[in-house]
């Protein structure tokens, strides 16, 4: 079929715009998986954007949903378009420049919106530009209609602030304030590796890769996928897991490295170091929040509070006791009070570091490359928290997840607008999205996180409620909690909604009332009220005008 040469300019534009849609997804949506691994200091912005790189392309590319799902989500029919291949190009890049801006503005104020919301709701817009208001299902939709949509402002973060709020209750009590935490986590290790992967591979069953279609496979099929999974990531955790951690931890060897984890059961058996333990510490992770960044200029004992973990918490020494009660940061499962362990913490800039594991320049040159599969990969992958380890495991599974079920309806406008310039008809009810679509979508999502995702991090950060492993992990184990149940039962759910009721449910357990800044989550709760009315006015607006604007 001929090219629609004579609407090129509006293929141009609409590609334009795709990208700076695609680039504020990648700058707030996926930036909201990550939030909580940034903030805690389970990983570094660098590592986030490196595993969201590869878990959002691969996603995308490789199980991705093949079908425009925007185009057919239940806001308005193609049949609005009455077969005309221009009006429906015009309509669908109206809906992209609406929803690009949209985006560009909330991401700019820091308000983490919904990108699915502002695309549908852009949609929206357009029908009722073209059709009028009867274009457009109002009511609920099987979950897919404007009613549905305003309903998950209240669905979702109540939901995952419960679900958050029991992974939190059950991590404190049954490792963290027991009188030997890391006993007891070592021991409920293997049931929390079971329990996420087995949520993990439901997710990419019913959620994450609909191009396999795995959940049309029996029950029987999937039951049995979902336990012999969880079950063998148990079993590995057993084998390989605890012995690593026991030495790291239990040992205090601080001369293992990573390659040791591949020795298994052997590590039971290797001598604890025999020298001194006085600065065994360096190489212990540190994810304090409080007055970490701030002993740049070295640290005087008696003048500045202490924030060691003490039984389970961190707590301060005498002189604000009740900004350490608000403030309490948990310890995790590598953290207990040893009289052995220092009470000073060593100025950040007398800590050794090894030249050959920095990155110089940019990092796709060889060297840098070859640093991050040698060391940096597998430094995230074997911290020592198995609670850490879980967290960023649960961040990137909702990145690949995101990747392959999203993305597309991402750049599903943007999909039609290319069939139709390319075909020079109407799109069909199922239109196929390009491979390279998705991986173009997938690539702009990526420069959207590595440049400006840090604005939405901070917000769903530190800045929202204080985070550590233990809590980021409650908080991403609940959101995904809560996606995966609500996409079984027709309930309609926003990740970003999600992953801000789960922070928020924990900071009130965890630390009160006072715990969480209100005013950053009032912010948040107007951006998502504003995105549906915002974006849809826009969109219809601008389809309006150019569709009855007077010409010669």
């Amino acid at each position: 079929m001929p090219y629609m040469h004579q609407y090129d300019y509006i293929f141009a534009i609409a590609i334009l715009f795709a990208a700076l849609d695609a680039f504020n997804i990648g700058a707030n949506d996926v930036a909201n998986s990550f939030a909580t691994s940034v903030s805690s200091r389970s990983l570094t912005l660098r590592q986030a954007c490196l595993a969201a790189a590869v878990m959002e392309f691969l996603g995308a590319v490789l199980v991705g949903a093949k079908v425009a799902g925007t185009i057919k989500n239940g806001i308005i029919s193609l049949s609005a378009f009455q077969s005309n291949a221009g009006v429906e190009m015009l309509g669908f890049t109206c809906a992209l420049v609406a929803s690009a801006t949209w985006l560009m503005i909330a991401t700019r104020n820091s308000w983490p919106v919904s990108t699915t919301y502002s695309i549908v709701s852009a949609l929206a817009g357009v029908g009722v530009a073209i059709q009028g208001k009867d274009a457009v299902q109002w009511g609920w939709n099987g979950s897919k209609g404007i009613a549905a949509i305003f309903a998950g402002f209240i669905i979702a973060p109540g939901i995952s602030a419960g679900f958050a709020a029991v992974v939190y209750l059950i991590t404190k009590y049954a490792v963290l304030e027991r009188k030997n935490s890391i006993r007891a986590g070592m021991m409920i290790a293997p049931v929390y590796f079971f329990t996420v992967a087995a949520v993990l591979t439901m997710s990419i069953i019913y959620k994450g890769a609909p191009s396999l279609k795995l959940d049309k496979l029996s029950q029987t099929t999937i039951a049995l996928a979902i336990v012999l999974t969880g079950l063998v990531v148990a079993i590995l955790s057993i084998l390989f897991w605890l012995p690593y951690v026991h030495a790291k931890v239990v040992k205090k060897d601080y001369t293992i490295r990573w390659y040791h984890f591949f020795y298994g059961p052997l590590l039971w058996k290797r001598p604890a170091p025999t020298e001194s333990l006085e600065h065994a510490h360096q190489h212990v992770p540190d994810y304090r929040v409080l007055g970490r960044d701030n002993e740049k200029k070295g640290f005087e004992e008696g003048t500045h509070p202490s924030t060691l973990p003490i039984d389970g918490q961190q707590r301060q020494e005498e002189g604000s006791p009740n900004r350490a009660k608000n403030l309490e940061i948990e310890g995790d499962l590598e953290s207990q009070s040893s009289p052995t362990r220092p009470h000073k913490p060593v100025p950040l800039e007398e800590v050794e570091v090894d030249p050959k594991t920095q990155i110089e320049g940019l990092w796709l040159l060889p060297r840098n490359l070859w640093v991050i599969l040698r060391y940096k990969i597998p430094k995230i992958l074997l911290h020592g928290s198995s609670v850490l380890f879980l967290q960023v495991l649960t961040a990137c599974t909702n990145s690949f997840a995101h990747g392959s079920n999203d993305v597309a309806n991402a750049v599903g406008p943007f999909a039609a607008v290319y069939y139709v310039w390319s075909h020079g008809e109407v799109t069909p009810k199922d239109t196929p999205t390009p491979t390279w679509i998705l991986a173009f979508g997938g690539a702009m999502i990526v420069i959207g996180l590595a440049t400006y995702g840090y604005n939405i991090m901070a917000v769903l950060g530190n800045k929202l409620t204080m985070h550590s492993p233990s809590r980021g992990f409650s908080m991403e184990f609940g959101a995904a909690i809560t996606v995966l149940l609500a996409s079984q039962y027709g309930i309609p759910v926003s990740t970003t909604m999600c992953i801000t009721g789960a922070t928020m449910g924990v900071g009130l357990l965890s630390s009160g009332f006072k715990g969480v800044n209100w005013r950053s989550l009032g912010w948040i709760f107007l951006g998502w009220v504003l995105t549906v009315p915002v974006a849809g006015v826009a969109a219809g607006c601008l389809m309006g005008i150019i569709l009855n604007a007077p010409h010669f």
